[in-house]
C-alpha cells in the first residue's frame, strides 16, 4: 500500500518543531525565572517579617530605657525596679566567638589542606566524610560532652597550669579557673565550627585546577611554596567566606554556650579575664526566655534578640564587602 503522501515539506516540519522546541524553551525558562524571583522574595519577606517581629517585641523596653538598653549593664528584672542592659552580653559575645575564630579557622584551612593535599584519595575520602559528619552532630551533642568531660580537662590540664605559672603577670589568666567559661566556651564553639569551615574550605581548595599545583611543582616548589602560591591566593575569597560561614554559626550558638559558659548576670557577665563567667545574647534569651517575669522583662529578652540580629546582620554585611574587596584585589593582580 503506497505511502499517503504529506501536504508539509521537510523544511515545513523542521521550522514547526524549531517553533515547538522554542516555545517549550521559552515556557521553561520563564518558569524557571519566576521560581528563582519567589524564592528570593520569599527569602526576604521572612527577613523582614522577623525584623518587624523584633521591633515590635522589643518596643517596650527601649521606650523606656532608650539607646541606654543596649550600653546598659544591670540586669533586675525585679517588678517595679527592673533594669535591663545589653552590653555584657554583647561583649560575652564577642569575644567568645573570637576566641573560637581565632583557634578554628587556621586548624579548619590546615585540616583542609591535609585532607585535599598531603594524603592517599582513599584515605581523604574517608577523613572527608567523618568531618562532614561531625558538621551535622547538634550543637547540644557538643555542649553536653562539655559540660561533663571536656571542662574538666580544660581546667586541669590548661587553666591551672596557666593560672599557677602566669597568673601573677598576665590578667587574662589571673582568675581562678572554673571551668564553666568564656575560654572554655570559646574551645568548645571552636571545636563544633571546625567541621562546618573545613568542609567549605576543602570544596573551595578542590576547585582550585591540578595543572595550578603541576605548574608551580615544575619551577621547583616544594609542597609548602605550592601551597602558599597555587593555592591560597586562588582559594582566598573561598576560605573568607567559609570562615564567616563559622562565625555567623557561632555567634548564634545558644546550647552549647549556655551549658558551658558559666551563666554570669548583669555587670559580672563582662568577662575581665578568659576565665571569667560570663553569658552571650543567645543564653541569656533560653535561659530566661520561658520565666519572664513581667512584660517589660519579656521586651528585654526580644530586644536581645533584635541587638544579635542587628550584629548578625551587620558581620553579614562586612563579609560580602571584605570578600568583594578581596576578590577584586586578586583580579587585578592576576590582569
Amino acid at each position: 500500500m503506497p505511502l499517503k503522501e504529506s501536504k508539509y515539506s521537510h523544511a515545513d516540519l523542521v521550522q514547526k518543531l524549531d517553533l515547538r522546541t522554542k516555545k517549550k524553551s521559552f515556557f521553561g525558562d520563564k518558569f524557571f525565572k519566576g521560581l528563582v524571583i519567589g524564592a528570593s522574595l520569599y527569602t526576604l519577606l521572612m527577613v523582614a517579617l522577623v525584623l518587624f517581629s523584633l521591633v515590635d517585641g522589643s518596643l517596650p523596653i527601649f521606650v523606656k530605657e532608650g539607646f541606654n538598653f543596649v550600653i546598659g549593664t544591670n540586669w533586675n528584672a525585679v517588678e517595679g525596679r527592673e533594669s535591663f542592659g545589653a552590653l555584657p552580653y554583647i561583649v560575652g559575645t564577642l569575644v567568645s566567638s573570637a576566641i573560637a575564630m581565632a583557634i578554628a579557622v587556621p586548624i579548619s584551612i590546615g585540616i583542609a589542606i591535609f585532607i585535599n593535599e598531603m594524603i592517599p584519595k582513599k584515605m581523604s575520602i574517608v577523613l572527608a566524610f567523618v568531618v562532614e559528619l561531625l558538621a551535622a552532630v547538634p550543637s547540644i551533642v557538643y555542649g553536653l560532652w562539655a559540660l561533663f568531660v571536656f571542662r574538666f580537662w580544660i581546667r586541669d590540664f590548661v587553666e591551672e597550669p596557666l593560672h599557677n605559672s602566669l597568673g601573677h603577670v598576665i590578667p587574662s589568666f589571673a582568675k581562678a579557673p572554673f571551668g564553666l567559661d568564656v575560654f572554655t566556651a570559646g574551645i568548645v564553639l571552636a571545636i563544633m565550627i571546625i567541621p562546618i569551615i573545613t568542609a567549605v574550605s576543602r570544596e573551595v581548595i578542590k576547585a582550585i585546577p591540578h595543572s595550578q599545583k603541576e605548574a608551580a611543582y615544575a619551577l621547583g616548589a616544594t609542597r609548602w611554596e605550592m601551597v602558599k602560591a597555587a593555592i591560597l591566593p586562588p582559594a582566598k575569597t573561598g576560605l573568607m567566606g567559609a570562615s564567616f560561614l563559622g562565625l555567623g554559626r557561632a555567634i548564634g550558638e545558644t546550647m552549647l554556650i549556655t551549658l558551658v559558659i558559666g551563666n554570669a548576670i548583669g555587670l559580672a557577665a563582662i568577662p575581665t579575664s578568659l576565665f571569667s563567667q560570663s553569658q552571650t545574647l543567645s543564653s541569656i534569651i533560653a535561659n530566661e526566655f520561658n520565666e519572664a517575669a513581667n512584660d517589660l522583662h519579656l521586651s528585654a529578652l526580644i530586644g536581645l534578640g533584635l541587638v544579635l540580629f542587628i550584629i548578625t546582620i551587620f558581620i553579614n554585611i562586612m563579609a560580602i564587602f571584605i570578600i568583594s574587596r578581596v576578590s577584586k584585589s586578586y583580579s587585578n593582580l592576576r590582569e
